[in-house]
């Protein structure tokens, strides 16, 4: 009889890289989601990509390789057309006597293996593994034809421009057309490439006096990454505005447009803005991949506690929960997270969305457009007429949206909305100084719960940090002797994270739950000050607190929570 395979989970609570609770969750969430508990583990940082890799090599009685230049053979890597590697993530990495030996990062891809016995005409394929990010990133850094960059690119491009100029000068060029659409073209087709490859979520093109920057906005943090020459401003915007379907003879207005372009095997959405500068049109491509908008409730990043008290929340039938804090800070990741976790055939949901950037099965969206008259309140107001048990509201913006919202959430309605505010219990007051009587707020608010995202430490470089910057440590209410006896990492840098030291987004929050304590402050227009003491006398951990608790698992810096949250209030 054949042994029966271990499984993954019993393997890496063997090497002690999960424990069996973890596991367990995992396994759960792997369930409920439909994916494979190696990738629930990654999705939930309960365990390292080359942690789960190395099970796999040991429950499959596979090789796990290191990738690097010194192991991967450069006369394999021939054998084996390029597009073929790109497309499949894998990498030839040594052959000899008819076999070859071939790095893969799923040891299940057995249709991967067919096509290259079929394609290649070998029969005797080694298979060993090594992870995704480790093949890409090798990939990435060393496969590279001809123009493969968008320096290089950029450099050949400013090049034909000056050729094309130099033959105008003198006569020579006889040809009407543009000689520069082509690699323009390409330029900026690579830029899109290379921004969602490296997970940026905003791509920011802006003109000055001398060059046009290109920057990445990747885990919140700009990143410049090229400066095209001046000289294609004009030609560089004009591709852009053509691909979003603006008007590229208007260059006075701010103007909004779409792509749609598929990339890596997935179709990609991106929301364009132009808006006039001084020297000349600036460009935003907010990157809408998704996927990045589908998160489970378990992967915001929430404490076990506040994790128990959302779902509990979000259950309810009728009230408001309110989420809140900056632009960028996850808002609306959050609510559609509490939204997918209602999406039932049971459930009417309808939410209205200015713009609606995802789309999700089994819920009726609807778009703000306030050009013809379809505000926030008419669709609220349609809404009603609608019967439904679940509303999302883009974002209390006036009186009037605060007002109808309001009374959707006492007639029966479970509301979802955002609000701008710093923190949880200011939530309260700002709706107060609207305009809404004091005694509405207080009874039909549930919850509210403010969040930032802090950027994750990355997991292949991060290192201890034996000398904590004493100030950094005061900025964020943390003193010496709470990290006793504890390690604390900081930031180091490594391919896999672009050398930054960090990789991935987690939310740092403060959940207030309305009481009858907190509801009677809010109906005597209590201060701020009464309020926060109040929230935390419930048991509300505030951003702060909950970003020093993240610290201290190893999961972010001292620095970059002192970028997000301070001290002040904590500390009088």
């Amino acid at each position: 009889m054949a042994r029966k395979r271990q499984t993954l989970g019993i393997i890496l609570q063997e090497q002690n890289k999960v424990a069996r609770a973890d596991a367990d969750r995992a396994a759960e969430f792997a369930l409920s989601n439909g994916k494979r508990i190696g990738e629930a583990l990654i999705e939930l940082q309960l365990a390292t990509e080359e942690d789960v890799v190395r099970a796999l090599a040991t429950q499959h009685g596979m090789e796990y390789v290191e990738v690097n230049r010194s192991t991967v053979s450069p006369e394999a890597l021939s054998l084996v057309p390029e597009k073929i590697i790109k497309a499949n993530d894998i990498l030839p990495m040594s052959s000899s006597n008819g076999k070859l030996r071939i790095v893969i990062p799923d040891p299940l891809d057995l249709d991967t293996i067919d096509m290259l016995r079929f394609r290649l005409g070998v029969t005797d394929i080694e298979q060993v593994l090594a992870p995704r990010s480790r093949i890409k990133n090798y990939i990435d850094k060393y496969l590279k034809g001809p123009e493969a960059s968008l320096d290089e690119l950029s450099r050949s491009l400013d090049a034909s421009v000056d050729a094309s100029l130099d033959q105008d000068a003198k006569g020579e060029k006889k040809d009407t057309g543009d000689e520069t659409d082509a690699p323009i073209i390409k330029l900026i087709n690579m830029m899109i490439a290379e921004a969602v490859r490296t997970r940026a979520s905003d791509i920011h093109v802006e003109p000055f006096g001398d060059r046009m920057r290109v920057r990445y906005r990747i885990d919140g943090v700009c990143i410049e990454r090229e400066n095209v020459p001046k000289r294609l401003q004009n030609a560089v915007t004009t591709r852009i505005k053509i691909m979003a379907g603006v008007d590229i003879a208007e260059k006075r207005v701010p103007q909004d447009g779409r792509i749609k372009m598929r990339i890596g095997g997935k179709d990609i959405d991106f929301r364009v803005a132009v808006c006039p500068s001084v020297h000349g049109e600036s460009v935003v491509l907010r990157i809408l991949r998704p996927d990045s908008a589908a998160v489970g409730i378990q992967q915001l990043g929430l404490e076990p506690e506040d994790y128990e008290r959302f779902v509990r929340i979000i259950q309810r039938p009728n009230g408001i929960f309110l989420v809140t804090g900056p632009t960028g800070s996850g808002k609306t990741t959050t609510l559609y997270a509490a939204l997918q976790e209602l999406n039932r055939p049971d459930k009417k949901i309808i939410t209205a969305e200015d713009p609606v950037e995802y789309v999700f099965p089994g819920m009726n969206q609807c778009l703000v457009k306030e050009d013809i008259g379809l505000s926030f309140s008419v669709i609220l107001r349609s809404m009603l007429r609608q019967a439904p048990n679940i509303i999302l509201v883009g974002e209390i913006r006036d009186l009037e949206v605060g007002e109808i919202a309001i009374q959707a959430a006492l007639t029966g309605h479970l509301v979802f909305s955002t609000l701008h505010t710093n923190d949880a219990p200011s939530a309260l007051t700002r709706l107060i100084d609207m305009g809404i009587k004091p005694f509405l707020v207080a009874s039909s608010i549930q919850a509210i719960m403010a969040q930032r995202l802090v950027r994750t430490l990355c997991r292949e470089c991060k290192i201890p940090d034996e000398n904590p910057d004493k100030q950094l440590m005061k900025i964020v209410g943390m003193p010496m002797s709470m990290i006793e006896g504890k390690t604390i990492y900081k930031a180091n840098g490594c391919p896999h994270c672009n050398n930054t030291g960090y990789r991935g987004r987690q939310g740092i929050f403060e959940l207030l739950q309305m009481n009858t304590e907190i509801r009677e402050l809010a109906f005597n227009r209590a201060g701020l000050a009464d309020l926060r003491r109040a929230a935390k006398a419930t048991g509300m951990s505030t951003l702060l607190q909950d970003g020093q608790r993240k610290i201290l698992r190893g999961m972010t810096t001292i620095e970059e929570l002192s970028r997000l949250a301070q001290a002040e209030i904590e500390m009088e």
